[in-house]
């Protein structure tokens, strides 16, 4: 056992007496050896919701097939593993070692080459794995959404989907890493995510693992993101107007919005559009009498701010029932104008087929896609800083793990938070709940976790906890 030693504040008569003192924090006597302290206590959290989602019992079942026989650890723990080593901040394989460590909580982890044979073993079957693993999360995600009630992102009965492109940069020669249209180097994935709205975050769907030099707007891969999106979600909202797809104008292409527009399939849409020369001078035709003041999600008028909504010769060539709206605003002090805006204004447009709303509430939904940019923000602090392994197959089930992460960082807030907390993104729920330390008790059979009374995230912890406990259990 190894002993520091070092000096102790000591406290006579209620005063508190040191011989010397150095710097401005007290110094401690530290030890190797203690026991009866779990680390990292509050990602117990993660652990009951994905038991309560039934997320464990779906991936043990899905990756049967590649369990080899007399095998000690299932293929869906271990994956399940990698992605709460993940949501707890891990970087890499490796870092399921933190679990590893906990097996009071965690219970019985893989060893590292036993976590890089099954990721070679699932990159090898390729699309038949993913499609297991994907299949596994659609059930569990259907789950969550009836037992978190009200809030449940489809309490309003419409699903918001929002599409974007992630770079993520590599430091070494990997599979498809290549220059990218920003003149950095790495991978350009598409993810899909679902939107919370004002009061929550939002959950991944899809994640479509493209070489760094994949064009933004390939409308052939927001189809195919789009596609995955949609498996994801419960099977009344995989068609129908009730689904809202939203991307940014990379997704403003004639095949994709068509797609979404195909009949039968009859989702809504609200895709940003370049502007082109024709809108330029519609917009320049417009009368000041057709334009509508912006709004604020408070419904108070957005200073500087107006839209109006576009017809004629823009429209040719599009579905039929697409709407096209612009929107000039003032620039922000030192922005620089592009040749495309008009009068000393800042020119934005999108696409929609949704009728019988204000444009000025479109252009508001529209325009708060920019939570995506959250989402995005929260995947690049949940393993999608890189992408760890070599090979693009390899990476490819890493990103499912990132997304199943991020699945468990939504559903638990969804099921357990309410107010701003539910709010928080990954690093804070990392910092404030996760890295609390607990003394674990065995009593009667049972273990218990006991939380330190003056931390002060404590009673969010336990009241979290209580709040899954009285969930009912997958059946």
């Amino acid at each position: 056992m190894r002993i520091v030693e070092v000096l102790v504040p000591a406290t006579v008569g209620g005063t508190s007496q040191v011989k010397k003192r150095f710097g401005s924090y007290p110094r401690v006597r530290v030890e190797g050896g203690g026991h009866g302290v779990v680390s990292q206590a509050g990602t117990v959290l993660l652990v009951e919701t994905a038991r309560k989602a039934g997320l464990d019992q779906a991936m043990s079942t899905a990756l049967m097939s590649w369990r080899r026989s007399r095998a000690v650890h299932d293929p869906g723990k271990i994956l399940l593993d990698l992605a709460l080593a993940v949501a707890m901040g891990g970087d890499c394989l490796a870092d399921v070692g933190m679990l590893r460590a906990e097996p009071a909580v965690f219970g019985p982890v893989a060893s590292d080459p036993t976590v890089s044979r099954l990721i070679d073993t699932l990159a090898a079957a390729g699309s038949k794995a993913l499609a297991a693993i994907r299949a596994a999360r659609a059930e569990a995600r259907e789950r969550v959404w009836n037992v978190a009630k009200t809030a449940a992102p489809d309490v309003a009965g419409q699903v918001i989907v929002d599409l974007d492109g992630v770079l993520v940069l590599a430091h070494s020669e990997k599979q498809d890493a290549t220059a990218t249209w920003k003149k950095t180097f790495g991978h350009h994935p598409l993810m899909g995510f679902v939107d919370h709205g004002r009061g929550g975050s939002g959950e991944p769907v899809a994640g479509l693992l493209r070489p760094g030099n994949a064009g933004s707007n390939t409308a052939a891969d927001h189809i195919t993101t789009a596609q995955l999106a949609l498996a994801q979600l419960p099977k009344k909202y995989r068609r129908g107007r009730q689904t809202l797809i939203r991307t940014d104008s990379g997704g403003g292409t004639h095949e994709f919005v068509a797609w979404l527009a195909q009949r039968g399939r009859w989702l809504s849409y609200s895709v940003g559009m370049t502007i082109t020369d024709a809108m330029h001078q519609a917009v320049l035709k417009v009368p000041t009498a057709a334009w509508t003041v912006a709004v604020e999600p408070g419904g108070e008028i957005r200073d500087g701010a107006w839209v109006a909504e576009l017809s004629g010769d823009c429209l040719k060539g599009w579905p039929k029932g697409m709407r096209l709206i612009v929107r000039k605003e003032r620039p922000h002090p030192g922005a620089q104008l592009r040749f495309t805006d008009a009068d000393g204004l800042r020119l934005t447009a999108f696409a929609t087929n949704t009728t019988g709303v204000p444009i000025a509430a479109l252009e508001l939904r529209h325009r708060q896609r920019a939570r995506a940019e959250d989402r995005i923000r929260a995947a690049r602090a949940t393993g999608l800083r890189n992408l760890p392994l070599h090979d693009t197959a390899q990476n490819q089930i890493w990103l499912e793990i990132v997304q199943i992460a991020l699945d468990l960082l939504a559903w638990m807030p969804m099921l357990t938070l309410t107010g701003e907390i539910r709010r928080w993104e990954p690093r804070r729920l990392r910092l404030r709940l996760f890295s609390a330390a607990a003394q674990i008790v065995t009593t009667a059979r049972r273990r218990h976790l006991r939380f330190a009374r003056h931390w002060p995230w404590t009673d969010v912890i336990t009241d979290a906890l209580a709040r899954l406990e009285a969930l009912p259990n997958p059946g």
